[in-house]
């Protein structure tokens, strides 16, 4: 365990942490959430989510990272010798792996649009289409049904990913985290700035803030449960990878404390830019939901305003930031399994898991497009993994983490975990493992029931 990498610095295993936990699901999904499910309701009950569940629950994740040392699988084979709880470890890889599939194809576009935003492309009129809101409706989704510019840019983040991953933990994942988080804080409180300045500030902020409490429904709940769960990286090896970089004296409660914080208020900012700008510019169809909050919406809003192209360039370098500080987390979690594992070496490892990105990914890519008809269960191969792994694949994972460490972990594991091994008082101990026993599991798995009902 001697040579295993660990973060240099407090700021960068911050940084980094904070990194893989915020990024699309927080920027991407987090305002199509609230659109669809009742406003500042689910924001309440997200939040609540996240303070009550996910804290515990990463904690988890951290212990047995920190605890075991080693990747997902590796971590709980140190803990659980001759035992079959590495296979919560093997599933967590592999729907990491599923996860960076598609993950990369939708960093692409963030790409393509910052780029189109800088040449000015994003705004030329389309032929023949009327008004802002048709043009870009029409744009998006030219662009993600094309079959080669899509590519080409999902390509290109793949390649990002690897120039990153290459250069190690300390030297590429800590390093661009420490730059990036920062630049990724800074936009996204500029844009808030520009937000709440529009005319019908006041209307989207009402949505957003204003809680309708006769819209909560079992189903809202399970939905601000899902989307607590999938912003925080629950389920899917990252927590574990990277606690495994942790050294001994990080403080896991405060850190997991910063964390879920930072992904709160990354997402409640996105709140605080999207809605004014909706109800500002007239944008309050039903139908803008999905990417098309943020391919679709946001340009119209940017195409009213002075320095259109400047702001458009901005917010979608934003979006970029938080799209490879994800993909690299994500990817992250089976090189470490490579490392460990199969004894690889850091390039080794690197190239063995990205490379086959250029393939699946690009099955990923066509499913939008020119392959867009060919169907399993009803669904495009883009569509199905994003169900099979947010909708099967995390919460079992998770429901299986907290049985270990709920009921199977060594005697005084979490403790010791929690309060590093008595040099630090943990005054919530006994309300994490109780959570974690009894409340997460049952929680979990209504989303893993609501996902067949639903169907």
């Amino acid at each position: 365990m001697s040579s295993k990498a660990q973060f240099s610095t407090k700021i960068g295993l911050i940084a980094a942490t904070v990194g893989s936990a915020v990024g699309l699901g927080s920027v991407w999904r987090f305002p199509s959430e609230v659109q669809a499910n009742g406003g500042a309701a689910f924001l309440l009950i997200y939040i609540a989510c996240v303070f009550l569940l996910g804290i515990p629950v990463m904690l988890a994740e951290f212990s047995i990272g920190r605890g075991g040392g080693s990747d997902a699988v590796g971590s709980f084979r140190n803990l659980a010798p001759g035992k079959k709880w590495w296979f919560a470890g093997a599933l967590a890889i592999l729907t990491s792996y599923l996860i960076l599939c598609y993950y990369m194809v939708v960093a692409g576009w963030t790409f393509e649009y910052m780029w189109e935003s800088i040449t000015g492309h994003l705004y030329q009129p389309i032929e023949n289409v009327d008004g802002y809101s048709s043009q870009f409706s029409v744009r998006m989704q030219e662009y993600i049904s094309d079959d080669i510019n899509p590519l080409i840019h999902t390509f290109v983040v793949i390649g990002i990913n690897l120039g990153i991953l290459l250069f190690g933990v300390q030297k590429g994942i800590e390093r661009i985290s420490n730059i990036l988080m920062p630049m990724l804080f800074v936009l996204l409180l500029a844009f808030c700035f520009v937000s709440l300045s529009l005319p019908k500030a006041d209307e989207g902020l009402k949505f957003f803030l204003n809680p309708d409490f006769s819209a909560i429904t079992p189903s809202v709940v399970i939905r601000a449960l899902g989307q607590a769960f999938f912003s925080l990286s629950l389920g899917m090896g990252v927590l574990i990878t990277y606690a495994s970089y942790f050294p001994k004296d990080t403080r896991l409660i405060k850190t997991s404390f910063t964390v879920s914080s930072s992904v709160i208020f990354v997402a409640f900012m996105m709140g605080v830019i999207i809605f004014p700008a909706v109800t500002s510019f007239g944008l309050q169809d039903a139908t803008l939901k999905g990417p098309t909050l943020v391919f679709a919406t946001l340009p119209e809003v940017f195409a009213q305003l002075p320095y259109s192209q400047v702001w458009s360039a901005l917010f979608f370098l934003f979006l970029t930031v938080a799209a490879i500080t994800s993909t690299i987390s994500i990817a992250e979690v089976s090189i470490a399994f490579m490392q460990d594992r199969c004894k690889m070496s850091r390039k080794a490892a690197c190239l063995t898991m990205l490379l086959p990105l250029f393939v699946l990914s690009t099955a990923c890519s066509l499913a939008q497009g020119s392959w867009s008809d060919i169907k399993l269960f009803g669904m495009n191969i883009f569509d199905l993994l994003d169900y099979l792994t947010a909708n099967i694949m995390l919460p079992i994972g998770s429901i299986l983490l907290c049985l270990y460490v709920g009921w199977f972990a060594p005697k005084k594991f979490l403790n010791n975990e929690l309060t590093n091994y008595g040099a630090i008082t943990a005054r919530t101990f006994q309300i994490v493992v109780f959570i974690i026993r009894f409340i997460a599991p049952v929680l979990i798995a209504s989303i893993l029931i609501s996902s067949f009902l639903n169907d």
